[in-house]
Formats: structure tokens, C-alpha cells, sequence
């Protein structure tokens, strides 16, 4: 496995412990059972990984953006 494959594959294990971690969040807020003070910083925090993992998925669109773009072009040349 080269490294780039290694930084993709840990970037797709944090991005999914990452989503982990959030929905522990949610279960925990829905519940209602935590005192004030956890329940903002819980909810600080989920609003955190939120933003961290959508930033995730929008450089992992570009990415497929990118390389369904250079698939097209390669693909407009082979029919000519």
C-alpha cells in the first residue's frame, strides 16, 4: 500500500470515527439527561465535528470531481 493510499485510508477511518463520535453526541443530547453546562459543551462539540466532517466530504467531492473531469476528457479523445 503506498502512502498516499495510507493517508486516504486514515482520513476514511477518522472521518468515520469522526461520525462515530457525533451520533454518540446526538444520543446523548437527545436523552436530555445531562446537566446544562455538559449538554452545551456536547453540543459545542458536536457542531465541531459537524464542520470537520463536511469539510471531509466536500474535499472528497472535489476530488471525485476532478477525476470524473479528467476521465471525460480522456474519453472525448479515445472516440476521436
Amino acid at each position: 500500500m503506498s502512502a498516499k493510499d495510507k493517508a486516504i485510508s486514515a482520513q476514511n477511518a477518522s472521518f468515520e470515527a469522526q461520525l462515530a463520535t457525533l451520533e454518540a453526541i446526538v444520543d446523548n443530547l437527545e436523552k436530555g439527561e445531562l446537566p446544562l453546562e455538559e449538554s452545551l459543551a456536547q453540543f459545542e462539540k458536536g457542531v465541531k465535528l459537524t464542520r470537520e466532517c463536511q469539510q471531509m466530504l466536500d474535499q472528497a467531492q472535489q476530488k471525485v470531481s476532478i477525476l470524473t473531469q479528467d476521465g471525460e476528457q480522456l474519453e472525448s479523445f479515445e472516440k476521436d
